[in-house]
Protein backbone atom coordinates (compact mmCIF):
# COMPACT_ATOMS: atom_id res chain seq x y z
CA UNK A 1 0.00 0.00 0.00
CA UNK A 2 1.47 3.38 -1.15
CA UNK A 3 2.02 4.87 2.42
CA UNK A 4 0.21 8.56 2.14
CA UNK A 5 -1.21 10.33 5.03
CA UNK A 6 0.74 11.77 8.13
CA UNK A 7 0.29 9.16 10.46
CA UNK A 8 2.09 6.53 7.63
CA UNK A 9 4.43 8.80 6.96
CA UNK A 10 5.33 9.12 10.84
CA UNK A 11 5.29 4.98 10.82
CA UNK A 12 7.83 5.09 8.19
CA UNK A 13 10.16 7.80 10.11
CA UNK A 14 10.00 5.54 13.22
CA UNK A 15 11.25 2.51 10.72
CA UNK A 16 14.12 4.27 9.68
CA UNK A 17 15.28 6.09 12.56
CA UNK A 18 15.23 2.36 14.58
CA UNK A 19 17.20 0.90 11.68
CA UNK A 20 20.51 0.44 13.08
CA UNK A 21 22.63 1.36 9.57
CA UNK A 22 25.05 3.98 8.57
CA UNK A 23 22.41 5.85 7.26
CA UNK A 24 20.12 6.21 10.08
CA UNK A 25 19.04 9.49 10.19
CA UNK A 26 17.99 11.48 13.04
CA UNK A 27 14.08 11.43 13.97
CA UNK A 28 13.49 15.64 13.95
CA UNK A 29 15.26 15.98 10.72
CA UNK A 30 12.94 13.66 8.60
CA UNK A 31 9.85 15.09 10.80
CA UNK A 32 11.13 18.66 9.85
CA UNK A 33 10.98 17.84 6.36
CA UNK A 34 7.67 15.87 6.08
CA UNK A 35 6.19 19.39 8.18
CA UNK A 36 8.30 21.17 5.31
CA UNK A 37 6.84 19.29 2.13
CA UNK A 38 3.18 19.62 3.17
CA UNK A 39 3.80 22.97 4.36
CA UNK A 40 2.31 22.42 8.17
CA UNK A 41 3.29 23.61 12.00
CA UNK A 42 4.73 20.98 14.02
CA UNK A 43 1.15 20.44 15.82
CA UNK A 44 0.10 19.10 12.43
CA UNK A 45 2.08 16.09 13.69
CA UNK A 46 -0.74 15.86 15.88
CA UNK A 47 -3.60 17.22 15.12
CA UNK A 48 -3.25 16.15 11.53
CA UNK A 49 -2.37 12.52 11.12
CA UNK A 50 -5.28 12.09 8.54
CA UNK A 51 -4.19 14.19 6.10
CA UNK A 52 -3.00 12.59 2.56
CA UNK A 53 -0.06 13.85 1.25
CA UNK A 54 -0.45 14.15 -2.70
CA UNK A 55 1.52 12.04 -4.85
CA UNK A 56 3.74 15.16 -5.52
CA UNK A 57 4.36 15.67 -1.94
CA UNK A 58 5.67 11.93 -1.37
CA UNK A 59 7.56 11.73 -3.94
CA UNK A 60 9.29 14.99 -2.61
CA UNK A 61 9.60 13.37 0.74
CA UNK A 62 11.15 10.47 -0.45
CA UNK A 63 13.58 11.85 -2.40
CA UNK A 64 14.85 14.04 0.31
CA UNK A 65 15.45 11.09 2.50
CA UNK A 66 17.49 9.27 0.01
CA UNK A 67 19.64 12.63 -0.14
CA UNK A 68 19.70 13.14 3.70
CA UNK A 69 20.93 9.45 3.71
CA UNK A 70 23.75 10.36 0.96
CA UNK A 71 24.93 13.01 2.99
CA UNK A 72 23.04 16.02 2.36
CA UNK A 73 21.83 17.88 5.36
CA UNK A 74 18.63 18.85 5.97
CA UNK A 75 19.05 22.58 6.31
CA UNK A 76 20.62 22.14 2.11
CA UNK A 77 17.15 20.56 0.94
CA UNK A 78 14.87 23.22 2.91
CA UNK A 79 17.33 26.11 2.36
CA UNK A 80 17.08 27.53 5.80
CA UNK A 81 18.15 27.54 9.17
CA UNK A 82 17.26 28.76 12.61
CA UNK A 83 20.17 30.75 14.47
CA UNK A 84 20.05 33.19 17.46
CA UNK A 85 15.86 32.93 17.06
CA UNK A 86 16.49 34.26 13.80
CA UNK A 87 16.21 32.52 10.29
CA UNK A 88 18.83 32.07 7.91
CA UNK A 89 19.20 31.34 4.44
CA UNK A 90 21.60 28.76 3.29
CA UNK A 91 23.17 26.93 0.45
CA UNK A 92 26.38 24.70 -0.90
CA UNK A 93 28.49 27.78 -0.47
CA UNK A 94 27.85 29.00 3.85
CA UNK A 95 28.23 25.96 6.44
CA UNK A 96 25.08 25.54 8.60
CA UNK A 97 24.96 27.92 11.84
CA UNK A 98 25.49 25.54 14.51
CA UNK A 99 23.55 25.73 18.21
CA UNK A 100 27.63 26.09 19.80
CA UNK A 101 28.32 28.86 17.77
CA UNK A 102 25.39 31.03 19.50
CA UNK A 103 28.08 30.47 22.77
CA UNK A 104 30.56 32.89 20.76
CA UNK A 105 27.51 35.51 19.98
CA UNK A 106 26.24 35.19 24.17
CA UNK A 107 30.40 36.16 25.15
CA UNK A 108 30.45 38.71 22.79
CA UNK A 109 27.20 40.61 24.36
CA UNK A 110 27.76 39.76 27.80
CA UNK A 111 31.33 41.57 27.19
CA UNK A 112 30.11 44.55 25.53
CA UNK A 113 27.35 44.87 28.14
CA UNK A 114 29.60 44.78 31.23
CA UNK A 115 32.49 47.65 29.47
CA UNK A 116 30.44 50.16 27.53
CA UNK A 117 32.61 52.95 29.05
CA UNK A 118 35.87 51.20 27.37
CA UNK A 119 34.35 50.87 24.17
CA UNK A 120 34.84 53.90 22.13
CA UNK A 121 34.26 53.40 18.25
CA UNK A 122 31.22 50.90 18.55
CA UNK A 123 32.77 48.56 15.78
CA UNK A 124 32.60 45.25 15.47
CA UNK A 125 34.23 43.12 12.38
CA UNK A 126 33.15 39.48 11.96
CA UNK A 127 35.77 37.88 9.99
CA UNK A 128 34.20 34.90 7.28
CA UNK A 129 31.17 35.73 7.57
CA UNK A 130 29.47 32.91 5.34
CA UNK A 131 25.95 32.79 5.87
CA UNK A 132 25.82 35.94 8.51
CA UNK A 133 24.89 34.38 10.85
CA UNK A 134 27.45 35.98 13.66
CA UNK A 135 27.30 39.31 12.49
CA UNK A 136 23.07 39.45 11.87
CA UNK A 137 22.83 38.28 15.44
CA UNK A 138 25.10 40.56 17.12
CA UNK A 139 23.70 43.17 14.86
CA UNK A 140 20.22 42.79 15.90
CA UNK A 141 21.32 42.94 19.61
CA UNK A 142 22.94 45.78 19.15
CA UNK A 143 20.69 47.68 16.83
CA UNK A 144 19.82 50.52 19.38
CA UNK A 145 23.05 51.03 20.66
CA UNK A 146 24.43 52.70 17.28
CA UNK A 147 27.24 49.79 16.21
CA UNK A 148 28.60 49.47 13.18
CA UNK A 149 29.09 45.68 11.98
CA UNK A 150 31.61 44.75 9.19
CA UNK A 151 31.65 41.32 7.34
CA UNK A 152 33.94 39.74 5.74
CA UNK A 153 34.21 36.61 3.81
CA UNK A 154 35.98 35.40 0.50
CA UNK A 155 33.43 33.97 -1.44
CA UNK A 156 31.15 36.65 -3.24
CA UNK A 157 28.29 33.91 -2.90
CA UNK A 158 28.45 33.37 0.51
CA UNK A 159 28.50 37.47 1.01
CA UNK A 160 24.85 37.60 -1.18
CA UNK A 161 23.61 34.90 0.90
CA UNK A 162 24.33 37.14 4.07
CA UNK A 163 23.05 40.22 2.70
CA UNK A 164 19.82 38.71 1.89
CA UNK A 165 19.83 37.35 5.68
CA UNK A 166 20.96 41.03 6.88
CA UNK A 167 18.17 42.21 4.86
CA UNK A 168 15.17 39.32 5.32
CA UNK A 169 16.04 39.86 9.24
CA UNK A 170 15.27 43.50 9.35
CA UNK A 171 19.45 44.06 9.85
CA UNK A 172 20.53 47.35 8.08
CA UNK A 173 23.61 48.17 10.05
CA UNK A 174 26.55 45.38 8.21
CA UNK A 175 28.82 46.66 5.57
CA UNK A 176 29.84 43.72 3.78
CA UNK A 177 32.96 43.46 2.26
CA UNK A 178 34.74 40.76 -0.26
CA UNK A 179 38.16 39.97 1.45
CA UNK A 180 40.61 37.47 2.22
CA UNK A 181 40.54 37.84 6.18
CA UNK A 182 41.57 41.73 6.37
CA UNK A 183 43.16 42.29 3.60
CA UNK A 184 40.80 44.27 2.24
CA UNK A 185 40.50 46.19 5.52
CA UNK A 186 41.56 49.81 5.78
CA UNK A 187 43.86 50.43 8.79
CA UNK A 188 44.68 53.56 11.19
CA UNK A 189 43.01 54.37 14.64
CA UNK A 190 39.75 55.48 13.00
CA UNK A 191 39.30 52.35 10.92
CA UNK A 192 39.98 50.10 14.08
CA UNK A 193 37.04 48.00 16.06
CA UNK A 194 36.37 47.06 19.57
CA UNK A 195 35.48 43.35 18.70
CA UNK A 196 36.80 41.45 15.84
CA UNK A 197 35.24 37.66 16.22
CA UNK A 198 35.20 34.56 13.79
CA UNK A 199 34.36 31.13 13.27
CA UNK A 200 37.02 30.26 10.90
CA UNK A 201 38.08 27.02 9.47
CA UNK A 202 39.54 24.81 12.27
CA UNK A 203 39.05 20.89 11.40
CA UNK A 204 42.50 19.72 10.81
CA UNK A 205 42.86 18.29 6.96
CA UNK A 206 43.42 14.73 7.58
CA UNK A 207 40.48 14.86 10.33
CA UNK A 208 38.07 11.91 9.21
CA UNK A 209 34.96 13.70 10.31
CA UNK A 210 35.10 15.77 7.49
CA UNK A 211 33.93 12.62 4.88
CA UNK A 212 30.80 13.08 7.24
CA UNK A 213 30.69 17.06 5.88
CA UNK A 214 31.09 16.50 2.40
CA UNK A 215 27.85 18.72 1.29
CA UNK A 216 29.38 21.84 3.33
CA UNK A 217 32.07 24.12 1.64
CA UNK A 218 35.30 22.18 2.49
CA UNK A 219 37.42 25.90 2.59
CA UNK A 220 34.94 27.04 5.21
CA UNK A 221 35.62 23.62 7.76
CA UNK A 222 39.67 22.73 7.58
CA UNK A 223 42.77 24.27 7.93
CA UNK A 224 46.43 23.79 7.66
CA UNK A 225 48.74 23.07 11.06
CA UNK A 226 46.40 20.66 12.49
CA UNK A 227 43.45 23.49 11.84
CA UNK A 228 45.13 26.03 13.30
CA UNK A 229 46.64 28.15 10.35
CA UNK A 230 43.46 30.22 10.18
CA UNK A 231 43.27 30.99 13.43
CA UNK A 232 47.32 31.78 13.95
CA UNK A 233 46.67 34.63 11.13
CA UNK A 234 43.93 35.97 12.32
CA UNK A 235 45.32 36.46 16.11
CA UNK A 236 48.39 37.90 14.81
CA UNK A 237 46.93 40.04 12.60
CA UNK A 238 44.10 40.66 15.47
CA UNK A 239 46.55 44.02 17.27
CA UNK A 240 46.64 46.34 14.11
CA UNK A 241 42.58 46.31 13.78
CA UNK A 242 41.73 46.04 17.50
CA UNK A 243 41.48 49.03 19.43
CA UNK A 244 43.41 49.35 23.14
CA UNK A 245 41.09 47.51 24.97
CA UNK A 246 39.36 45.26 22.14
CA UNK A 247 38.11 41.97 22.38
CA UNK A 248 39.21 39.07 20.09
CA UNK A 249 36.62 36.03 20.31
CA UNK A 250 37.09 32.87 18.15
CA UNK A 251 35.74 29.88 17.92
CA UNK A 252 37.64 26.17 17.43
CA UNK A 253 37.62 22.66 18.06
CA UNK A 254 37.17 20.74 21.17
CA UNK A 255 40.75 19.60 21.28
CA UNK A 256 42.41 23.26 19.91
CA UNK A 257 41.37 25.10 23.46
CA UNK A 258 44.95 25.11 24.76
CA UNK A 259 46.98 25.56 21.63
CA UNK A 260 44.26 28.19 20.65
CA UNK A 261 45.25 30.10 24.24
CA UNK A 262 48.83 29.95 23.88
CA UNK A 263 48.64 31.41 20.27
CA UNK A 264 46.96 34.59 21.96
CA UNK A 265 49.24 34.31 24.75
CA UNK A 266 52.03 34.53 22.46
CA UNK A 267 50.88 37.55 20.86
CA UNK A 268 50.28 39.59 24.14
CA UNK A 269 47.05 39.19 24.58
CA UNK A 270 45.64 40.01 27.98
CA UNK A 271 42.64 38.12 30.20
CA UNK A 272 42.69 35.13 27.74
CA UNK A 273 40.23 32.50 28.73
CA UNK A 274 38.08 29.30 27.10
CA UNK A 275 34.50 29.32 27.55
CA UNK A 276 32.92 25.95 26.58
CA UNK A 277 30.06 24.94 24.45
CA UNK A 278 26.56 23.51 25.35
CA UNK A 279 28.37 19.53 25.18
CA UNK A 280 30.76 20.90 27.62
CA UNK A 281 33.89 20.94 25.44
CA UNK A 282 36.40 23.84 24.67
CA UNK A 283 34.90 25.97 22.12
CA UNK A 284 35.10 30.09 22.33
CA UNK A 285 38.48 31.63 23.53
CA UNK A 286 38.82 35.28 24.25
CA UNK A 287 41.56 37.62 24.80
CA UNK A 288 42.20 41.65 24.94
CA UNK A 289 44.57 43.97 23.54
CA UNK A 290 46.26 46.45 26.60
Amino acid sequence: MTISTIRQIKQQIQQLTNDNTSNQLPSFWLTDWLLHVTDKPAIALMTDEDYQLTDSEVARFNDGVVKMQQGIPLAYLTGQQEFWSLNFRVNEHTLIPRPDTEVLVEQVLNWINVQPIRIRNKRLLDLGTGSGCIAISLAHELKHANWQVVAVDLSLDALKIAQHNAASNDVADIEFVQSSWYQALATGAEHQFDVIVSNPPYIDETDEHLAALKAEPISALSAPNHGLADIKHIIQQARTYLCTDGLLAIEHGYDQGAAVRQLFLDNDFESVHTVQDYGGNDRITLGQVQ
